[in-house]
């Protein structure tokens, strides 16, 4: 079939929509965000650093400075130095150029996104060494913990860790091991339904009845999951160790968990006794979790080295490593494209839809149904696109009856044994009983074996069952005694031109009213102040407006009084201040932990 000027083409296109995207997106001039493939980038959102407000700004440096008091003593060392090195301040939200210019120091690059993506998605950018940045930022009223992911969580927890080698080098291997991992239907469903909660959760005024409905659905689902696929499985060692991970010692661990070291109310919550503390292990996987409340249990790894020691015992289970009949049932089970791999190297990706196991039990043929294509080493075999193989394809696994050499590692004399000479007739007959009978057209062979034979007027039959005709064209045959390796996800995805899950559902943008926005002006006049060192003559009148018309705020009638305990200066207006947000703790008790920490924190600043 003369598919190759079409294919050429398609990726023409495919170059051209990518440079197009890469100035759309203004992405950052980063060799890493360079070199992710295709079917990533379509997740990579603009950060549009204007979105943000003087009040998000305000939210991320209260937490921010929080986090330097109280992690100080609680985080793993080398959270502080991270920080650093991955060019992330105090004062405000970092920008995703400025951090790409620092990240790439230490091999690494940052790309904005909207809100969850899948699991899947978010390890293999891992696995590129780039880190997934939640463009939004939470609510003032969500300071303490989002269910939703934000920049501070994306940040501020993520980034800094990756300063340590032995973590950096855990977080990249665990995202080449779930690139691979075989996932389900359900987790998909699960996915989105998670997705919406966490939306609904952080969106303004969302309605209490639909928040509910999104809760109970989300329930069902965990629920009635099933047996837990493979990436189920290493999504929960992802969220015991990367996001809700502790180190050291049972009795005094050390935080290091991204979602830990962004929420000032779970990271101090999570080291109390009634946190139940396990030492990290495989079995961590039996532990399923709940992102929209705190967690019950949370496990402790001695040292990142130990990480890698039990990823490298769940990948030791996976469908990638072991292969065979259990593998491939996997991949039809599953009902999206997956990859089975011969041992003669051949890669065959498409959605499988069935497979022979014969009368002794051992597997006999496989089958995809629509578009499907054939790559070795994760490259495209050059005519063996979606194209050509846009109806499916099927083929044998095994050995030849009769024959003490596996057909992969046939030389020509072996074959010309076998009749497979270009342009004879040959009949092979398997050892499940599969035959094929056909024209010999070609012979496919890489590095030393033979990986496809292509038949013209064949024939293939199990027993009585006939599963090629002549009349359907050419048959090309897969070649490999075994299938070593089946894993989610094309071989070669940008030429299989595989379209990733993107959620349709987007993250809620808030619209500011007139009010809210003089609001946010109060903010960023009382920043200027601060920042400047100058207009310390008005926050009185500030903080009367605040009286006034905002007496809900409690956040920025803070700043105002750090500036004025900093500056050492009108102790009358820092005394109504004061008074002020203890009344707010009594009036409304869930503040309470927010505002006496801003006031721990003022009471251990000295006067300039």
């Amino acid at each position: 079939m003369a598919t190759k000027p079409a294919q050429a083409d398609k990726r023409a296109a495919s170059a051209t929509t990518e440079e197009q995207f890469a100035v759309q997106m203004d992405l950052p001039d980063n060799e890493n965000i360079r070199n992710l493939p295709l079917h990533l980038k379509q997740y990579i959102i603009n950060q549009n650093y204007e979105q943000y407000t003087p009040i998000n700004h305000a939210v991320w440096r209260y937490v921010m400075r929080q986090n330097y008091d109280f992690l100080r003593e609680h985080a793993h060392l080398v959270y502080f130095e991270g920080l650093e090195k991955t060019g992330i301040g105090v004062e405000k939200i970092p920008s995703i150029h400025e951090m790409n210019e620092i990240l790439q120091r230490i091999g690494w690059a940052a790309v904005s996104v909207d809100g969850f993506i899948p699991p899947a998605a978010f390890m293999e950018y891992q696995a590129h060494k780039v880190l997934v940045i939640a463009a939004d930022i939470r609510q003032l009223k969500h300071i303490e913990y989002t269910p939703a992911p934000d920049i501070l969580h994306e940040a501020a927890g993520h980034a800094p860790i990756i300063a340590d080698i032995e973590y950096a080098d855990y977080l990249c291997r665990f995202g080449e091991v779930g690139a691979r991992a075989m996932s389900s239907k359900k987790d998909w469903e699960l996915y989105q339904a998670i997705r919406h909660l966490s939306i609904l959760k952080e969106a303004p005024d969302s309605d209490p009845a639909e928040v509910k409905q999104a809760e109970a659905d989300v329930e069902y689902k965990q629920k009635n999951l099933g047996e837990p696929s493979e990436m189920a499985l290493l999504s929960r060692l992802h969220w015991w160790t990367v996001e809700y991970g502790l180190i050291g010692t049972l009795d005094k661990p050390k935080i290091y968990g991204a979602g830990l070291l962004s929420s000032i109310g779970e990271s101090a919550n999570c080291l109390k006794p009634h946190v139940k503390k396990i030492p990290y292990t495989i079995d961590a996987m039996n532990y399923p979790f709940d992102i929209t409340t705190q967690q019950p249990q949370l496990f402790v790894t001695p040292d990142f080295v130990h990480l890698n020691n039990v990823l490298d015992e769940f990948s030791a289970m996976m469908a990638w490593k072991r292969g065979g009949k259990e593998s491939v049932h996997k991949a039809i089970d599953c009902e999206a494209v997956s990859t089975c791999e011969y041992a003669s190297g051949l890669q065959v990706s498409g959605v499988f839809s069935d497979m022979i196991v014969d009368d002794r039990g051992e597997l006999a043929y496989i089958k995809t149904e629509g578009a499907t294509n054939l790559a070795y080493d994760f490259k495209e075999l050059p005519g063996h696109g979606v194209d050509y193989h846009k109806d499916g394809f099927s083929s044998p696994v095994g050995k030849l009856r009769h024959s003490p050499t596996p057909l992969e590692r046939c030389d020509n004399g072996e074959l010309e044994h076998h009749g497979v000479v270009i342009g004879k007739h040959a009949e092979l007959v398997f050892e499940s009983g599969v035959k094929v009978s056909g024209d010999v057209e070609g012979i496919l062979c890489r590095e030393g074996k033979v990986q496809l034979i292509t038949f013209g007027n064949c024939t293939v039959t199990y027993h009585d069952e006939v599963l090629f005709k002549p009349d359907w064209g050419k048959y090309d045959m897969a070649v490999g005694t075994k299938i070593v390796s089946v894993f989610a996800g094309a071989a070669d995805k940008d030429a299989y031109q595989q379209p990733s899950l993107v959620p349709r559902e987007r993250t809620i943008k808030i619209k500011y009213s007139d009010r809210e926005m003089k609001l946010n002006d109060l903010y960023q006049r009382v920043r200027d102040i601060r920042e400047r060192k100058q207009g310390f003559d008005q926050l009185p009148a500030i903080w009367e407006k605040l009286q006034q018309e905002y007496s809900g705020q409690w956040l920025l009638p803070l700043e105002i009084l750090e500036i004025l305990r900093t500056e050492g200066m009108n102790e009358a207006v820092a005394g109504e201040i004061e008074s002020f947000l203890q009344k707010r703790v009594e009036v409304d008790e869930s503040l309470k932990k927010m505002i006496d920490d801003g006031l721990r924190l003022l009471g251990k600043m000295a006067p300039a």
